[in-house]
Order: C-alpha cells, then structure tokens, then sequence
C-alpha cells in the first residue's frame, strides 16, 4: 500500500521528478527534441489523417475537435520491446481520445520513453523531455513536460471508491491521463495500469480513463517489470512511435 500511495503522488504532482536519476540500461533509440519558445509554437490545426510529414511538440492552444465523436480508435505503441495495442472510443472520454489522435499525428510520441514506472501501479510516458515535471502553467507548459496547453477532461464515477468492480473503474489495461493538478490539468502524459494499481487509483480516480489495451499487455507488464518504488525505470524502454487507426464511427 506504501508503494501505491507513492504512486498516487508521483502521478498528481509530476513535479516530484528529483527521484529520476540515469537508468541503468537502455533499450531502443532517442531522439533529441529542439528546446522551443511560445513565438514558435504551432497553431493547433487537425493534422492530415496520414498525419504529419513535420514533428511537432508545441502548440499554442488545445487543439480543436479532428475527430468525430462516435468514433473508435486503435492505437499501436510501438516500443523497443513490442507492440501495444490500444483501443479508444471517443464516447469514453472526447477530449481525451481527441487530444491523444492530434498529438499522435503529430508524431509527439515519437522517440519518447516510458519515465516513470512503478511495479504493481503504473507505467507512465508521454514526455518529450523525459523528466515527467508538471504544475507550470500559460506559457512555461513546453519545458514541463507539456505541448504547450492543458485542458479538462473526465474522471471514473465517484461510487469506484466503494465499489471498485463497477463498469467505469479502472482495471489493469486501462489507459489513463496522468496529470499534476487533477483533470483540469490533463495534457500529453498517460499511463497504463498495471494489475494491481486499480486498487490504489479506484480510492482516488482522479485521472481521465480514455483507453484499453486488447494486445500486448504483456509488453506493458514487462516494461512494468523494470520500474522502482521510486518510479525511476532500470531500463530505459522507448515508445517509437504510435500510429493511429478509426475502425468505426
């Protein structure tokens, strides 16, 4: 249970990042993102359905409604140690599968690593800087680990407190928005559930709930598998890229 509160921490305030020291292996390849200011920040214009040819990781504003709202998305992670496939239906949280498709076609995933992962709980990616530092806001968003905005998005139902088991609560596969001041704080940071880590996030479900995973878990529960107490991985695993697919809708 200590090691689940820890967590519950590390994912509200991203800002405790002081714990993420070198790994102690890497797998996969980096890539380097260019430092940029807000005068370069693009306009947060839907992306081509092919997606972008350019890489982009800031914008000016949310981005705007790309996708429809009864539709259903699968996303393929592709790590360094196997795929992930992730389905999204759009009612489960609009903002949410929105922003994920958008930043997806951008290539903002691209090159990333999962940097923040704990046994049992979590494995958290979806920072460009790797650090996983949160809590700024307006203009500094980009250095924090941010595309340059946030917006609110939608929690599981209060009742998972006391009924876990109810349709809408988390369970391991689960894809969530972490987040550093609740849902009105959600950006480009996600993180699977691990199992066991329903237990801890379904007494406080304080995240947006947009996704599960229907092939790969087990590439999920070995990226898992390498984490720490402290949430700092032992090997560096790299997301290099998510494609996105609308099967329906």
């Amino acid at each position: 249970m200590a090691l689940a509160i820890v967590g519950i921490v590390l994912l509200v305030n991203s800002s405790a990042s002081k714990s993420a020291k070198t790994p102690t292996t890497t797998t996969g390849t980096s890539t380097t993102t260019t430092t940029l200011t807000t005068t370069q920040a693009a306009a947060a214009t839907c992306p081509p359905a092919t997606g972008s040819t350019k890489r982009v990781v800031l914008f000016k504003t949310a981005p705007p409604p790309c996708i429809a709202a009864t539709s259903v998305w699968d996303a393929t992670f592709k790590t360094s140690l196997g795929d992930i496939v992730v389905q999204m239906p759009a009612a489960s949280s609009f903002k949410a599968v929105n922003n994920f498709v958008f930043l997806a076609r951008y290539q903002y995933y691209n090159g990333t690593f999962f940097h923040r992962v704990i046994p049992g709980f979590v494995v958290q990616g979806g920072d460009p800087t790797g650090t996983g530092t949160g809590g700024a806001t307006g203009v500094g968003l980009m250095k924090y680990g941010y595309p340059g905005y946030q917006f609110t998005g939608n929690t599981p139902p209060a009742i998972c407190k006391t009924k876990p088991t109810q349709a809408g609560c988390y369970v391991p596969g689960d894809l969530a928005l972490a987040n550093s001041a609740g849902p009105s704080t959600d950006s480009s940071q996600f993180f699977f559930v691990l199992p066991g880590g329903q237990t801890t996030l379904n007494g406080e479900p304080n995240y947006t709930d947009f996704g599960h995973v229907i092939s790969g878990m087990n590439v999920v529960e070995k990226i898992g598998a390498d984490g720490s107490s402290s949430g700092t991985p032992t090997v560096k695993v790299y997301l290099l890229s998510v494609t996105m697919k609308q099967i329906s809708g």
